[in-house]
């Protein structure tokens, strides 16, 4: 299992590609007024966004959210800042740590994101733990961590973000996926171990996750419950049981995007679409105030 700060051996949100525009090259079929934001149309319910700006933050090692490699289940924490000057376009801190738990996450998370290391503003930031920490303490100490500890550092992570100006609003929590318990003993046996994880476990830290971003004010992505809806067989979503499939990445990307339209969706324009660049002089749209 692996973590990180913000959604692995590799990060999974690392596709290039972003929604695809509309129709018309984006433009409004109403006129603007001069100055004014450029309306950002949606992707359709349930569409997968596709085109060259979506890289998002992630959490861990789930890796590519459309599904080219199954990444493995990791914890961690994932920034999203306005700061490359294009269209819908954003910076992305991804860290992930293969094995981390939320509490040596919580140690160096100040080393990570902290005032003055060129994440100022960030527009939302991801933090994806507690499969690593319910680990059941008989079969795996290292990474466990009780399920107060683990409800305590989650607080701990969201008020250290606060203290360094990342309102609760951009924080989004996720939760630990399920766990498919008969294809993830299968793994552990190969390992030379017994069961380290259990189903019903890593709901509690599911649970826990949810009354944190509850009592903190922040968005949060129930992952455990999502998988589960109307008692559907989740095993598609796991590759060995526990961390995700292309499937599983292609699911948690497309219920994680809503939330990130809303945080993402009032960056400014600060150039220009491609096809709304004046042609005869360009300096017009590209030296102006990029509504030319």
């Amino acid at each position: 299992m692996e973590s990180g700060v913000s959604l692995p051996r590799e990060p999974w949100f690392t596709d290039s590609r972003g929604p695809a525009a509309p129709a018309g090259g984006g433009r409004s079929a109403q006129p603007r007024a001069r100055g004014s934001p450029r309306p950002r149309p949606a992707p359709p319910p349930g569409a997968s966004p596709s085109g060259a700006d979506r890289r998002i933050p992630a959490g861990e090692p789930w890796r590519c959210a459309s599904g080219r490699s199954a990444g493995a289940l990791s914890s961690g924490l994932a920034c999203c800042s306005s700061g490359t000057p294009s269209r819908r376009k954003c910076d992305v801190l991804n860290r992930g740590f293969s094995g981390y738990n939320t509490r040596w996450a919580k140690i160096i998370l100040p080393r990570l994101i902290r005032k003055g290391s060129g994440m100022e503003n960030p527009v939302v930031v991801t933090i994806f733990f507690g499969a690593n920490d319910c680990s059941l303490k008989d079969e795996n100490p290292k990474q466990h961590v009780p399920l107060d500890e683990y409800s305590a550092n989650l607080r701990d992570m969201v008020q250290y973000l606060r203290s360094v100006d990342i309102p609760g609003e951009r924080i989004i929590l996720i939760t630990p996926p399920p766990l498919y318990e008969a294809a993830w003993e299968k793994e552990c046996t190969l390992k030379g171990c017994k069961l380290n994880r259990l189903h019903s476990v890593a709901g509690e830290y599911a649970n826990a996750c949810l009354t944190v971003a509850r009592d903190c004010g922040t968005d949060v992505l129930d992952l455990w419950t999502l998988m589960q809806k109307d008692k559907q067989d989740f095993s598609s979503y796991l590759s060995d049981g526990l961390h995700l499939s292309p499937m599983g990445n292609e699911f948690l990307f497309s219920n994680l995007w809503p939330l990130l339209v809303k945080k993402v969706s009032s960056l400014p324009w600060l150039l220009p679409y491609w096809k709304d660049v004046e042609e005869a002089k360009p300096e017009l749209s590209l030296l102006g105030d990029g509504d030319h």
